[in-house]
């Protein structure tokens, strides 16, 4: 049994996929069956790391991303699109998968029109809100569509409507509940998590994270007004790997004889260990409004601040936030109405009320699935076998007919 996976770009699209793959693993050692070859076919790899740990095989493809706004790049992304789609023919013929299994974006385009030809299965999962455009002409194909959102399924075109459940976004094992740690940690509480993680445990706690790759605009935000920030709380800051360097040296320029600058805390990136800690010392989460980081705050029962990214860089981040917000365990502010101290206000407001903040995370914790992945894992599985027996029925009716 083979399945592929496919979609990239943004660590919103990467790791809801690894996720599955956890699942898929999972449910097959669970029932003692085969664990299928997993297959990531993508212009980069994004994370190998994670590719490796769970035996996923990377296959580099091309595929052109084609921008909202007029762009020369967007006839050679149409070509490169195109060179895509006739690579996948040849790679999925030779391949021949179960199954594809789609998270939308460019680099998923070539690799589902292809398998639509080859009349391979294609399951594809929406994040947000609003369906991407990748996800809009995949569900055409589509066998199977999984959504995060109630309302999103009147959104796709009305002969897909059929085909889509409401599943929740999948989320890595390690990430699901702050108390599913590595069983040599044992911190239970919010005190034992800031104890463990260096910081002081009598003041409130603000995690900021700007998505899997950080965000520019966030880190200069937070620099504004950090002597603000540590003037209340501690800070723990996912800066992204390329900003880390600079954030560090400005901060500590900022800081500079601040006699509450060991408050704050950088860090270039939260692997799963360390987020957990993170996420259970939190009082107040800043953070951008994938859905994928709104899905984990949920689950985390943490009320939180969401700074989407302007609609005119990406169209579904708005929407998401706003669709959260209405839960009651988050406010948003737009980056063009916002100001640095009202950005400290509101997180002071929230960090610094203890009830208000339980009250904030214990609305949002209704909006994930946390069976996300073993949900869409499970109907992977079945595609599987299902296409194996179709398989295995044909061998032995030709050889009948031979006969």
């Amino acid at each position: 049994m083979k399945i592929v996976f496919v979609g990239g770009g943004t660590g919103g699209h990467f790791y809801p996929l690894i996720a599955v793959a956890e699942a898929v693993r999972t449910e097959s050692a669970e029932r003692d069956i085969l664990t299928p070859q997993l297959y990531y076919i993508a212009p980069e790899p994004y994370d190998a790391e994670a590719l490796f740990a769970n035996s996923i095989t990377f296959i580099k493809s091309p595929a052109g991303k084609i921008r909202r706004y007029a762009s020369i790049q967007n006839i050679t992304g149409l070509f490169t699109t195109i060179a895509g789609v006739f690579w996948s023919l040849r790679t999925l013929y030779k391949l021949y998968p179960d199954v594809i299994f789609s998270k939308g974006g460019y680099a998923s385009v070539p690799t589902v029109i292809a398998a639509h030809f080859l009349k391979i299965p294609i399951i594809i999962h929406e994040s947000d809100a609003k369906p991407g455009r990748a996800n809009l002409l995949a569900s055409k194909y589509a066998y199977r569509i999984a959504v995060a959102f109630e309302g999103v399924k009147n959104l796709f075109p009305l002969k897909a409507q059929d085909k889509v459940a409401v599943t929740g976004i999948p989320v890595r094992e390690a990430f699901l509940n702050t108390l599913k740690i590595p069983p040599a940690l044992t911190y239970k509480t919010s005190q034992d998590a800031k104890a463990a993680l260096g910081l002081n445990v009598n003041i409130p706690t603000v995690l900021i994270l700007g998505g899997s790759s950080g965000s520019q605009r966030i880190n200069d935000l937070i620099l504004s007004v950090l002597p603000d920030f540590v003037a209340f709380g501690n800070i723990i800051h996912q800066t992204g790997k390329n900003n880390f360097k600079d954030v560090q040296t400005a901060s500590s320029v900022i800081l500079d004889k601040n006699a509450n600058a060991n408050r704050y805390h950088p860090y270039m990136y939260l692997g799963p260990d360390t987020m957990v800690l993170a996420a259970q010392a939190a009082d107040v989460i800043i953070s951008r409004a994938g859905s994928t980081s709104i899905t984990e705050i949920s689950l985390w029962k943490k009320p939180a601040v969401l700074i989407p990214i302007p609609e005119a860089i990406s169209h579904d981040q708005r929407t998401n936030a706003y669709s959260y917000a209405h839960t009651g365990a988050a406010i948003v502010l737009e980056e063009k109405n916002m100001t640095p101290h009202l950005l400290v206000s509101e997180a002071r407001r929230i960090a610094s009320d203890p009830y208000l903040a339980q009250e904030m995370g214990e609305k949002g914790a209704s909006f994930a699935n946390p069976k996300a992945a073993s949900l869409i894992g499970h109907e992977l599985l079945e595609v599987c076998l299902a296409h194996e027996a179709d398989s295995e029925a044909r061998n032995v009716k030709g050889k009948t007919s031979s006969t």
